[in-house]
């Protein structure tokens, strides 16, 4: 009943969330908002989760995760709304700092919930089902943004993303009492530093590998609206297009529980992950039909879906006792660093076409997998 309830609050959550990110791109460009700006824009939605995600799982651990989420979730419906009640470009920059952290706080909280979930040995499998929540959110929240935005416009669209959030809402209160209140106890007086996780060889490696996909993924988000323009299709078509790599992360999560229940090694499926990544990414500039792009993004979904589940597992399995909270503020904090920096360098980047950015991303993700494949390989 737990895991049930903490998908649905994801599904939710994530559908207004990753609409928003489609929606802000788009209506920034609609305001003849250059590339550079819209890296701008979606880095904010990383720039307070970057400075505060440590803060926020410490908080967790202390409190649990009812209140934070409802907070936050109060939050997102705000952010969402904004620019469909104040259409500006400025209210573009308010929603984007709003949205980033509110969606931060609930995505630690969720990820700590489902880590506490079970035995040791369940914990792969939980997170691989965990995982199909984001999936879903990722699939509705483009399709529906893209339709909303061409039939309705911009800020009907702002305005129906924020309904998901609201439900959430409504659905944390219903099944508040099968979350954790509060998470097991830990000595207060022990100094808690964050090097301390960093020095743990385990934890650090798990952190190095989530912040390349993380970084692949979040580039996704940022770039195919923009190249989607270019090419000239409409807010629908690059909604399909990014529905189908969700469709993807859906499909392989299907998968996940299976692999996980035979045991298939963790950093095994991270290495083939980041080389699928890096081969997709390197084929996109040199298409623009339709079905190419809808294939290209379902590759790509295939290997970044599949690795976010054994990620988590991973670093809950090396987490200090009564610091799974923080080590999942960590993650978040590496992973909204890449997000900050990495859209205003590939926005920058897109002055020279959209070959290097695709190019850039793909070589990261192919050097990180070798380096997995030489890790693999020492370790045995």
């Amino acid at each position: 009943m737990n895991l049930g309830a903490v998908i649905l609050l994801t599904v939710l959550s994530h559908t207004g969330f990753v609409g928003s990110r489609m929606v802000v791109s788009l209506y920034a460009l609609n305001q003849q908002a250059s590339p550079f700006t819209v890296g701008a824009l979606l880095s904010l939605y990383a720039l307070l989760p970057m400075l505060l995600a440590v803060a926020a799982g410490r908080l967790i651990d202390r409190v649990g995760v009812v209140r934070p989420m409802a907070w936050a979730g109060a939050a997102l419906v705000a952010g969402i709304a904004l620019p469909g009640v104040w259409p500006s470009l400025d209210a573009l920059f308010v929603a984007a700092a709003a949205i980033g952290l509110a969606f931060m706080v609930y995505h630690v909280a969720l990820n700590h919930t489902v880590g506490s979930m079970g035995a040791p040995a369940d914990r792969a499998v939980n997170f691989s089902w965990f995982a199909l929540g984001f999936s879903v959110g990722g699939f509705c929240g483009p399709l529906l943004t893209g339709f909303a935005i061409d039939a309705l416009g911009h800020r009907a669209a702002f305005l129906l993303l924020a309904a998901f959030p609201a439900a959430g809402l409504c659905a944390l209160y219903l099944t508040r009492h099968r979350l954790p209140v509060r998470h097991a106890q830990h000595a207060e007086t022990a100094e808690r530093r964050v090097v301390d996780l960093l020095r743990e060889p385990r934890l650090r490696a798990a952190f190095v590998a989530s912040a390349l996909l993380a970084t692949g993924w979040d580039l996704y988000t940022f770039v195919i609206p923009i190249y989607g323009s270019s090419v000239g299709l409409s807010a629908s078509t690059i909604g399909m297009v990014m529905g189908s790599f969700a469709a993807a992360t859906f499909t392989v999560r299907l998968v996940m529980p299976v692999l996980a229940r035979r045991r298939v090694r963790e950093w095994t499926v991270v290495g083939l992950a980041l080389a699928i990544s890096g081969a997709a990414y390197s084929m996109f500039p040199f298409f623009t039909q339709v079905p190419m792009l809808m294939a290209l993004s379902f590759l790509l979904g295939i290997g970044l879906g599949c690795a976010q589940p054994m990620i988590m597992s991973l670093l809950y399995a090396a987490s200090p006792a009564g610091r799974q909270g923080e080590v999942v503020g960590v993650r978040t904090t590496m992973m909204n660093a890449s997000h900050t920096f990495m859209p205003l360098a590939f926005g920058a980047l897109a002055s020279l076409g959209m070959g290097p950015v695709f190019w850039s991303m793909s070589l990261l993700l192919v050097c990180g997998s070798a380096l997995v494949r030489w890790r693999e390989r020492g370790a045995g």
